[in-house]
């Protein structure tokens, strides 16, 4: 029985989305699973959209994920998740950034953003989780931390502690930005948690 678990990660060049890769590769690899992370694929300039494969499992023989394969999406601007939605397999979570990034075409009026993406999506009948990554990260004191923030909102997902993710940031970022990026995660970690007790749930 294949137990492979695919990751398409979206974003747009700029938002850190190799960290973020790299971030669940070092996870998962101290959790004893083989893992396939591919290059990035697309525009990876600043504001160009970029996707990147994670497969992991007891044998991962390539890092490709196929459209209706992927059993989660972790996207970085909210755009992208509705882009890349034919990816997501039936039953498959979406763990998005809900602040815009406006693309080129719209930033040169050629076009306009698309209203209510998110709705949408979750209209799909589609396990959806998000936050505005671009204020915790501000919070956490420094906006760029967006890809710790949604990296912290997304291992709420995933059968794994809180400690073994902070270890992987312990690790992965440099000693000058750990701090931040420690206050970024867990303010994405527990932003979930935070909404349920707003809500009485």
């Amino acid at each position: 029985m294949d137990n492979t678990k695919s990751i398409l990660i979206v974003g747009v060049g700029g938002q850190g989305t190799l960290l973020a890769s790299k971030l669940m590769g070092h996870v998962l690899i101290h959790k004893g699973y083989d893992v396939k992370v591919s290059e990035v694929h697309g525009m990876s300039q600043r504001g160009g959209s970029v996707m990147t494969y994670v497969r992991y499992g007891s044998q991962v023989h390539s890092p490709l994920i196929e459209l209706g394969e992927a059993d989660y999406i972790l996207s970085f601007e909210q755009l992208e998740a509705a882009r890349y939605l034919p990816y997501l397999k039936l039953g498959g979570t979406v763990v998005a950034n809900s602040a815009a990034i406006d693309p080129m075409p719209v930033i040169t009026g050629v076009s306009r953003y698309p209203e209510h993406l998110l709705e949408e999506i979750k209209a799909r009948s589609v396990a959806l989780s998000t936050c505005d990554a671009l204020e915790l990260a501000r919070q956490a004191g420094n906006a760029k931390a967006v890809n710790v923030v949604l990296i912290g909102l997304f291992a709420k997902q995933m059968p794994f502690d809180g400690q073994d993710w902070k270890e992987a940031i312990k690790a992965t970022v440099p000693a000058r930005l750990l701090d931040v990026n420690m206050k970024a995660f867990e303010l994405g970690y527990q932003y979930q948690d935070q909404c349920q007790d707003q809500l009485g749930i």
